[in-house]
């Protein structure tokens, strides 16, 4: 194995300077620096992180720590932050937690072994008082979901308003007897979205909001449970018009019992969905559905990491980036039979800050 002592006597120079120019040490000149890194390059130099983590040295490897590669949400977002790192020259490494906290701390504590230049974060519901400790001694930041015990530098979406705008969109079209399957509210996602589902229900005639019945949380990443949750509601006495989804995953579940039950969408029921699946757009009539700016939000959150990587920016200041969800309208939703032609939809300025 090619070590710097081999690269030093090739350049004749002391391996102490073949070191600092591979570590980028602001002493060493850039000519130097192009030199050493040619050589090493040429010889087939790999740098020892073992030897590197000893010394304390943090490695070139970012740490993403998410619940599901599975969810095309949580891939879409792996891909970009790749990219994204990997033009910085940094690795992305990836560890699934499957929501469980245990696991969570697990691969948090590998990461930090490892001397991680960052971790990004998916956190779970409730995070081992460890891991929080370990994410504190590393730059790190959270991505979709906010633990308010983790620190306050996140990446996110609006979720509140974008289940309120959903919601509000099938109020608009007559509907009253509006379904909601979400996520569960313990996690911080999930509480937001089904927050905004209920304010834009209490714009409603007291006498005319749905009840509690129409309501089911679960695990967000479940497509069964989306599945069986939807069965459920349809074998009810008095089923719902419209039903709202609150996660992409459950918005899978949901589409599957339609189908294996045979349900005319839009006539017997309107369907918003959560995100846009490629094949969302050429379901049934096409799915009506909430647009997630998912990579947009994912390569700007890889872009800010690694500035504060280079800043030394462990500690740096509370940082907030909202993105914004949009209504992708399609054939899913329809004006539900013998409401008034023209309900005004609630306006904006009632909706959730």
């Amino acid at each position: 194995m090619i070590t710097i002592k081999d690269i030093a006597a090739r350049l004749q120079v002391s391996p102490s300077t073949v070191g600092r120019a591979l570590a980028d040490d602001p002493r060493i000149s850039a000519a130097t620096k192009k030199k050493v890194t040619e050589v090493a390059d040429e010889m087939g130099y790999v740098a020892n992180l073992a030897a590197r983590m000893m010394r304390g040295v943090s490695s070139n490897l970012v740490g993403l720590v998410l619940p599901d590669i599975r969810n095309s949400f949580y891939s879409t977002i792996a891909h970009a932050l790749s990219k994204c790192v990997q033009s910085a020259g940094f690795q992305l490494t990836l560890s699934e937690t499957e929501d469980d906290r245990m696991v969570e701390l697990h691969h948090i504590r590998e990461l930090a072994s490892a001397n991680v230049a960052g971790i990004i974060i998916v956190p779970t519901a409730r995070p081992h008082r460890e891991s929080v400790r370990l994410l504190k001694l590393s730059p790190h930041v959270q991505l979709i979901r906010r633990q308010a015990a983790i620190g306050d530098q996140f990446f996110g979406i609006d979720d509140t308003q974008a289940i309120f705008d959903a919601t509000n969109h099938l109020i608009a079209l007559g509907h009253q007897r509006i379904a909601y399957l979400g996520g569960t509210d313990e996690l911080p996602t999930g509480a937001a979205r089904l927050a905004g589902y209920q304010r834009a229900i209490e714009t409603l005639p007291r006498n005319a909001r749905p009840g509690p019945d129409l309501v089911r949380l679960g695990p967000p990443g479940s497509v069964d449970f989306g599945r069986e949750a939807m069965g459920e509601l349809l074998s009810a006495p008095m089923p719902p018009t419209a039903v709202v989804a609150g996660s992409v995953r459950i918005t899978q579940g949901i589409l599957e019992a339609l189908m294996a039950r045979r349900i005319a969408v839009p006539d017997q029921l309107s369907v918003v969905g959560f995100g846009d699946e490629v094949g969302f757009s050429w379901w049934g009539p096409g799915l009506t559905t909430i647009g997630l700016p998912v990579h947009d939000l994912a390569t700007a959150c890889g872009l800010w990491f690694v500035h504060q990587i280079r800043q030394n920016a462990a500690a740096g200041a509370p940082y907030a980036s909202i993105a914004t969800a949009t209504m992708i309208h399609r054939g899913s939703t329809r004006a539900l039979a013998g409401a008034p032609r023209e309900r005004a939809a609630v306006s904006r300025s009632k909706s959730p800050a």
